[in-house]
């Protein structure tokens, strides 16, 4: 346990007694699983069968503040498509993710067609010339790039439901523009989603599996073939399926 495990699980929304009640304990290191789920049985986090489990998340809050405090993945950023569980340490939205937003909002008039097209049109302009700054960082570019965020996000179209999303997407602005102080990292996360497309496309074909184990193991295949493609490997060779 460190500083930092306390905000993540308040963070998560676990009980703040429970927080409370961790972070004043003097126990901080463990040494294997079993004496860290001692731990939570006597503080009687284990114990307790609410939304979201107090033990899944103090155990993760541990884990993440061990990572920090040991001074690992200090530079990392966590790029995804604003699914909760991977925003933690440095995190960083998808771009893509955040347009497809606009673009699948139900206009039923022109006025909102228009107001929505153009709208996409400004995400566009401001993503081309955040690609560029990614290729060629400067400093007295990021002032006009912040503030072409804030007239786009920050503007009223007349079209609610569009109005409402632009608000929430201006919330999400440091997290959409990490990509001015880490130029080196993707604005989108198409080249992970790529890699476990042919085992989401099997998984819906196939109604999934049935047994854990399989269910596992087929996730491991199909998470490696792709790369194994990719570097020109005969995938069934590498994995002794000739």
């Amino acid at each position: 346990m460190t500083r930092r495990s306390p905000v993540y699980m308040r963070a998560r929304h676990m009980p703040a007694f429970l927080v409370g009640r961790l972070a004043a304990d003097a126990e901080r290191s463990f040494a294997d699983a079993e004496a860290w789920s001692a731990h939570l049985h006597r503080l009687g986090v284990s114990e307790l069968q609410t939304n979201p489990n107090p033990t899944q998340v103090a155990t993760e809050g541990a884990l993440i503040g061990a990572v920090r405090a040991h001074g690992f993945l200090a530079m990392a950023v966590i790029l995804s498509d604003d699914a909760g569980q991977f925003n933690v340490l440095y995190h960083a939205l998808c771009w893509v993710h955040a347009e497809r937003l606009v673009h699948k909002l139900d206009a039923f008039n022109q006025a909102n067609r228009d107001a929505q097209q153009a709208v996409r049109g400004q995400i566009w302009d401001l993503y081309r010339d955040l690609v560029a700054y990614k290729n060629t960082p400067a400093s007295d570019a990021k002032a006009e790039l912040e503030a072409r965020f804030d007239a786009i996000f920050q503007q009223r179209t007349g079209f609610a439901t569009l109005d409402k999303l632009l608000k929430r997407l201006l919330a999400d602005k440091d997290e959409l523009l990490v990509v001015l102080d880490r130029p080196e990292i993707p604005l989108h996360t198409n080249a992970t989603e790529n890699t476990i497309r042919d085992y989401v496309t099997k998984r819906k074909v196939s109604g999934g599996t049935e047994a854990i184990a399989a269910a596992t193991a087929e996730t491991h295949f199909s998470v490696c073939s792709r790369p194994a493609r990719n570097k020109g490997l005969n995938f069934g060779t590498i994995s002794g399926r000739d």
